[in-house]
């Protein structure tokens, strides 16, 4: 009997190896940022420390910080555009670098860069994707510390309900998004506020919200990269202005 059970152990300890091994390899097939973006950037514009790529504030601080949840099997510096544009504003932005490049299995991921930056109070947390999952769990966590939440092109699982939470919540989608489509949008309203804002990219697709260049299954959009990154630059800041 002992014996059968050392042979099963042994046998499923294999198993758990092999999709451990599986799931690392998957998931280390990432989308990297495209040569646009790598263009765009200078080293001097962002630091990584660890997990987390970092855009300081330039010119004056505002006092808030942004963290952004990446989609799945996303690098953190393809949204370094994004990142970069808000930190012009005065924000303090990190994208974060999520086990297995899934941060669904890092969702609370936001917690230890918050509490190394003490001298912001106020905090606006962003997903992409599955990422957005992500930010609606951590949001409705730390309400105490997070202000608003935006999704781009994205929603929160059944069981994240932020509809009675007085987070302020901006949801953008891409018409042409052949990931995220509008009726999965549509279908999770219920679970966010009555005052949330919804905005639409025209001819936008789901992987204009990066910058890593194209994705399976997405269609093909109908502007830039570029032009989309700016039009959702525009819109997010245009309700970080108003959202208080």
């Amino acid at each position: 009997m002992k014996k059968r059970i050392k042979v099963l152990f042994s046998i499923l300890i294999g198993l758990f190896t092999v999709m451990f091994v599986g799931l690392t390899l998957w998931s280390n097939n990432t989308l990297a940022p495209s040569e646009e973006l790598v263009n765009l950037l200078n080293e001097g514009d962002y630091s990584v420390d660890g997990d987390y790529t970092i855009f300081e504030p330039k010119g004056s601080p505002n006092g808030k910080g942004i963290v952004i949840y990446p989609g799945a099997l996303i690098e953190p510096l393809a949204y370094g555009y994004l990142a970069n544009e808000l930190s012009k504003n005065g924000y303090l932005v990190c994208v974060l670098k999520v086990a297995f490049n899934m941060s669904i299995f890092e969702s609370n991921k936001a917690e230890k860069f918050i509490e190394n930056h003490a001298e912001i109070s106020d905090w606006i947390i962003m997903g992409h994707s599955m990422g957005g999952v992500s930010a609606a769990f951590y949001a409705v966590k730390n309400q105490d510390i997070v202000s608003h939440v935006i999704f781009l092109a994205s929603y929160p699982d059944g069981s994240t309900d932020l509809s009675e939470t007085p987070l302020h919540v901006l949801s953008i989608s891409a018409e042409l998004d052949g990931l995220t489509l509008a009726e999965d949008i549509e279908s999770r309203k219920a679970l966010l506020p009555e005052a949330t804002i919804y905005d639409e990219i025209p001819g936008g697709n789901h992987a204009g919200f990066g910058m890593y260049g194209d994705q399976k299954y997405d269609n093909e959009a109908t502007i830039s990269n570029l032009e989309q990154q700016n039009q959702v630059i525009v819109i997010i800041l245009a309700f970080l202005e108003t959202g208080d």
